[in-house]
């Protein structure tokens, strides 16, 4: 009798000892996403369907408000990875960064903005935008050079013919919309939904689906990074592949009740529409590669808004050996 109890107690001493290296073992990463939104939906389905503690990653995130800020956040150490617009990375290339900010796990893979209007457009069309007061983005941001790009296919020139606004914060846009006298506005989802159900504005259109295929969110980190602990990189783009294949495969109402935590002011079914939108699209990449011929339409996209500093080439700031190694496996 002393015997077994012995033996089953040394079995939960080790099964303790286990545990506890197991734990000791996880690696922290600090990711810095450059805001709130259901666009980034896989990368919540991944932290709350534990693919990253599968990994052996305990995620630290923080939300950044703004691609400069999160840019700032992964140069200066405050994160080690930022999930944000590709165009950042080649902004801080160009400015001749020795460590520069290098893309390893494309999350979307379209704009993930609407065309807001304050009244409604049943027969909206482009040209209906020609003379009306607009509230646009920061100036460089991936959301206004689409929006530039978008507007000029329809042969619309933001500049004249338009009453373009662009003095406001990125944080602050959905509200001064709703209390302003701008006629249109782009807008991110939950928003766009929750102002359509609220009756303060009207969803006439989608910028997604209107510029066509652009790495929009990446994961990046520093290539110092990379170089040190690439084995941790490749973890973190297992998780993030593992979320966007149940993503692919679950309904938006699943994916809705999964992300919930992280918009407590949003009901699920607000949830479920917006998900619904981006599903319907194909804004979520189903695999973390990022593709050429996506980085080269960004590149496009910036050239005609003004602000492709430099053509930096794909193969110095895009690594696709890490997906690629991931999906293979």
């Amino acid at each position: 009798m002393l015997k077994r109890f012995g033996i089953a107690l040394l079995c939960c001493l080790f099964l303790l000892f286990t545990a506890a290296c197991s734990s000791g073992s996880s690696t922290s990463i600090k990711l810095a996403e450059v805001t709130r939104s259901v666009f980034y939906a896989p990368q919540y389905v991944a932290i709350e369907e534990d693919f990253f503690e599968e990994e052996g990653i305990n995620i630290e995130l923080q939300t950044t408000w703004g691609g400069d800020k999160t840019m700032t956040a992964l140069l200066s150490d405050g994160a080690d990875v930022a999930l944000v617009g590709s165009e950042t990375s080649i902004y801080v290339a160009a400015q001749g960064s020795k460590d520069k900010a290098i893309n390893f796990a494309q999350l979307t893979q379209t704009d993930g903005t609407f065309l807001v209007a304050k009244e409604p457009k049943p027969d909206f069309k482009w040209e209906d935008i020609k003379n009306s007061t607009f509230l646009g983005q920061r100036v460089g941001g991936m959301p206004q050079m689409v929006g530039e790009y978008v507007l000029k296919q329809n042969s619309i020139d933001p500049q004249t013919d338009l009453n373009l606004i662009q003095n406001v914060d990125f944080a602050n846009i959905p509200g001064a919309f709703s209390s302003g006298d701008a006629e249109y506005v782009q807008l991110f989802e939950p928003t766009a939904s929750t102002f359509e159900k609220e009756g303060e504005g009207h969803i006439i259109a989608s910028f997604g689906e209107e510029s066509g295929s652009v790495p929009y969110t990446t994961f990046m980190t520093k290539e110092s990074f990379i170089n040190e602990d690439e084995e941790t990189v490749k973890s973190f783009t297992k998780a993030i592949y593992k979320a966007q294949q149940w993503v692919q495969e679950h309904s938006a109402e699943e994916i809705a009740d999964v992300i919930q935590p992280y918009f407590e002011d949003t009901s699920t079914e607000m949830l479920a529409t917006s998900i619904e939108r981006y599903k319907n699209q194909d804004s979520f990449a189903s695999e973390p590669v990022l593709a050429k011929d996506g980085w080269n339409n960004l590149k496009t996209i910036m050239d005609e808004a003004g602000e492709l500093p430099e053509d930096i080439p794909y193969e110095e700031l895009v690594n696709t050996k890490i997906a690629e190694e991931v999906i293979g496996n």
